[in-house]
Parts: structure tokens; C-alpha cells; sequence
């Protein structure tokens, strides 16, 4: 992929996730993806991949959303290194925190995303579904 497309998809990926699309979030992982957490746990393949995510599309921890603050492209390694801003709304308080992505992209999907955040542990614990 061209330094051009890559920018794009990682444009794309962080779009479908603003927009609390998860169905267009998992087309963009290879079947054989790998999402490593900041927290260190790591899901292989759409289903673990999807369940890793699910909570947060449900609106588990609150309304999450991520502004790209850095872009970088490696072409010629098809990676993308995306750093954003996170912000979570969620009982009438605002969080934010920074981390990045570093994605690696393969025949136009993304095999490998590796989240890091500058966080020591998550903002908030997911509510309990019951209410």
C-alpha cells in the first residue's frame, strides 16, 4: 500500500470507532489479527477480537471517543503508528488520556494492533449490565 492509502485506512479504522460502528471496525482485521491491549491481554481472530471490543460498543465504560493528535507511515514495512487523544464521558465526567496504535497492515487490512496508553490501569471499570 501506497504511504497515502495506509494514512487513509488508519483515518477509516479510528472513524469506525467514533462512530460506535463495530461491524465496520472488524472488517478491517485479517482473520488471523492479533489485538494486543494495553493492558497486556491479547485476542487472535475476529471472535476474540470482537468480544475484547464488544464492551466498549455497548457502552460499558461510557462514551469513548479518540482524536488523532500524530500520523506516522512505514510503507515499506506496511505500518502506521497513530497516536491520539482518548475522551470518556460517562456519569457527567470527562476523562482523557493519550496513547497510540501501531497497526500492522497487510493486502490492505490490519493483522496486528498493538494499543499503548499512558495510563496506569483503566479509568473506569465497565457498569454492571443489570444497572
Amino acid at each position: 500500500m501506497s504511504p497515502a492509502e495506509l494514512h487513509d485506512l488508519a483515518l477509516q479504522f479510528t472513524d469506525a470507532f467514533n462512530r460506535d460502528d463495530l461491524d465496520s471496525v472488524m472488517s478491517f482485521f485479517t482473520d488471523d489479527a492479533v489485538y494486543d491491549e494495553f493492558n497486556g491481554h491479547q485476542s487472535h481472530g475476529p471472535a476474540e477480537i470482537r468480544a475484547a471490543l464488544l464492551p466498549q460498543f455497548r457502552g460499558a465504560f461510557g462514551k469513548i471517543r479518540f482524536e488523532k493528535e500524530d500520523l506516522f507511515v512505514d510503507a515499506s514495512a506496511g505500518k502506521v503508528l497513530i497516536r491520539w487523544t482518548c475522551t470518556l464521558e460517562r456519569n457527567a465526567r470527562t476523562r482523557c488520556w493519550r496513547g497510540l496504535d501501531i497497526l500492522h497492515v497487510r493486502d490492505g487490512r490490519i493483522s496486528h494492533k498493538l494499543t499503548y496508553a499512558k495510563t496506569e490501569r483503566p479509568l473506569s471499570e465497565p457498569r454492571d449490565p443489570r444497572g
